[in-house]
């Protein structure tokens, strides 16, 4: 462990076992190796150490320990002692890939001298040498296995997710659909109206839940997204799919992107989902790398399949939610603004109305506590919805389209205590809103969409100026209705309401909001700032304010 030649050639001298192994099969020449004592090495293979002995976890050999640390003295003593240069790990990743890693250019080239396979991918992902060196930023590694011949345009396992079925989620979704039965939403039950370039729509009223936050009805036809919610495998797509470059890209590595372009890579490839690397730069917030990648040729017009677009994936993770652990934080380091990529992305035409084909699902961290979904969502919407009334400015300026609403989902956001609040009688007396319709308008997201639901105040962020400016935007502006009403009813109020904002109310209130709206479950703009669900406490201000200008309040209180 300490690398003590001296001592070690004593202990051999004395009859020790050159070959002993630790409990999890770590012997003399594995430590030498690890720590890259050749002095040590060279005496351990004297005395007959064993060159293939293997760890009780992993199968590490000495070689695999020594290219992982990358010192290529040994690896040659190894090799030279009868090590195998091609083998691998218990789980495959080979000796090259553990070089790679380490960035050696030294050890790599005497493992490929030995005949170390530079095609070789691991079974798990098929990931390559070249990837692991990519993903540790290993510039030297990289020019030096591109120039030995590995592939650049590589791709790891692309994984079906849709195709996995889980036996335990269908048994729960038929019997959720059972218990509820058709019509089971916060009204009679509709027909479907799907996107524009979406799935056919399904016979009227075939198997769906009510108009209002939507249920899911026994029988009719099973299509995610129309006459049921998406499972989270649907929205995930498909995993995979990762070319060197992406690898670059998810990391923010700009010399290591610029590296694998000019020796070939397609900056356009896409992974298993249709992401770009443009697009997984943006998602994981490099705006730096982002804008060298349009200079390269980038396509800022691509998407992936739920349908995020580099501009929206800008503003999604610029207004990223607060989370409950450490998540990519880049956007924050970066010497470009979000705005200054918007503007680069909209001087080059993309088309700035695209909408969300359904519910990002890293958008929530895999706790979504925000209480909407954003599917059929504009770049715009997103911005309203974090109050960042640069950005739609911006987007305003560029011809984008302020009143396009998300779509009405199948199903709800399973926030809070949601489930108690589906099966209600739709008492609002609107019309019936039709899944793929006309879902939250984007001033009821500038408002505070969700927050009525759950634990949305936990999560959601918005421009530091506060709500007010987007809102005044919005309707000052931009001549957003004050009495617009979303899929469940509410108007804006409702959502000013349940985050206790009495500025907001008094302002919505001025410009002719109507305090005695009522939603579709019964609602009054009071008993939304009155515990609507559980855990959410009342806004006593907010209540006799509310009262004071004319609400009702039912007394509904659910966290009292």
């Amino acid at each position: 462990m300490r690398g003590d030649a001296a001592a070690v050639r004593t202990l051999l001298k004395d009859g020790a076992d050159v070959n002993a192994a630790q409990g999890d099969g770590m012997t003399a020449l594995h430590w030498a190796a690890r720590q890259g004592s050749i002095d040590t090495v060279r005496i351990l293979l004297f005395a007959g150490g064993n060159v293939r002995a293997t760890t009780r976890l992993g199968g590490y050999t000495p070689l695999l320990l020594a290219s992982q640390s990358g010192h290529a003295p040994v690896i040659e003593a190894l090799i030279k002692a009868g090590a195998d240069a091609k083998s691998a790990t218990a789980q495959g990743a080979t000796t090259l890939m553990m070089a790679s890693a380490a960035g050696r250019p030294d050890a790599i080239k005497v493992l490929l001298d030995a005949g170390a396979d530079i095609h070789a991918k691991e079974p798990s992902r098929q990931e390559t040498a070249l990837m692991f060196a990519v993903a540790a930023n290993r510039l030297p590694a990289m020019k030096l296995l591109i120039a030995a011949g590995a592939d650049i345009r590589a791709r790891t396992k692309v994984v079906d997710l849709k195709a996995q079925t889980n036996p335990d989620e269908e048994e729960f979704l038929r019997t959720q659909q059972a218990q509820r039965g058709a019509g089971a939403g916060r009204g009679p039950a509709t027909n479907v109206q799907a996107m524009p370039g979406a799935r056919a729509t399904p016979a009227p009223g075939a198997g769906l839940g009510g108009a209002g936050r939507g249920g899911r009805g026994a029988g009719g036809p099973d299509v995610a997204g129309l006459t049921r919610q998406f499972r989270f495998a649907e929205l995930v797509s498909a995993q995979g799919g990762l070319t060197p470059l992406h690898f670059a890209a998810r990391q923010g590595y700009a010399d290591a992107a610029a590296l694998l372009i000019e020796s070939g890579a397609d900056v356009n490839q896409v992974t298993g989902d249709n992401t770009t690397p443009l697009l997984m730069a943006l998602i994981n917030g490099h705006f730096d790398l982002a804008r060298r990648l349009l200079d390269r040729g980038a396509d800022p017009r691509r998407a992936s399949d739920n349908g995020v677009t580099p501009l929206y994936a800008v503003l999604n993770v610029q207004w990223a939610p607060k989370t409950l652990y450490p998540q990519p934080r880049a956007y924050t380091q970066q010497v470009l603004s979000h705005l200054d990529m918007l503007r680069a992305l909209l001087d080059r035409g993309v088309d700035v109305n695209a909408r969300l084909k359904q519910k990002v699902w890293y958008s929530g961290y895999n706790f979504d506590l925000s209480g909407v979904d954003e599917i059929g969502a504009t770049p715009f919407w997103r911005a309203a919805y974090a109050s960042d009334v640069d950005a739609m400015r911006l987007l305003v300026a560029h011809d984008a389209d302020p009143n396009i609403p998300t779509i009405k989902p199948a199903g709800r956001p399973r926030t809070g205590d949601a489930g108690a609040r589906e099966g209600v009688t739709d008492v609002s007396g609107l019309p019936a809103a039709p899944t793929g319709g006309f879902g939250v308008p984007p001033l009821h997201a500038a408002s505070g969409v969700g927050y009525g639901e759950g634990y949305a105040a936990n999560s959601h962020r918005n421009a530091p100026s506060g709500w007010m400016p987007g809102i005044k935007y919005l309707v000052e502006e931009l001549a957003a209705d004050v009495n617009a009403k979303d899929h469940e009813g509410n108007t804006a109020l409702h959502h000013a309401a349940a985050r206790g904002d009495n500025e907001v109310i008094v302002y919505l209130v001025s410009k002719g909001a109507d305090v005695k709206a009522v939603n579709r479950a019964g609602e009054t703009t009071l008993d939304m700032a009155n515990g609507p669900v559980q855990r959410i406490q009342p806004f006593p201000e907010t209540m006799a304010l509310l009262e004071k200008l004319g609400a009702k309040n039912n007394n509904r209180c659910k966290s009292c």
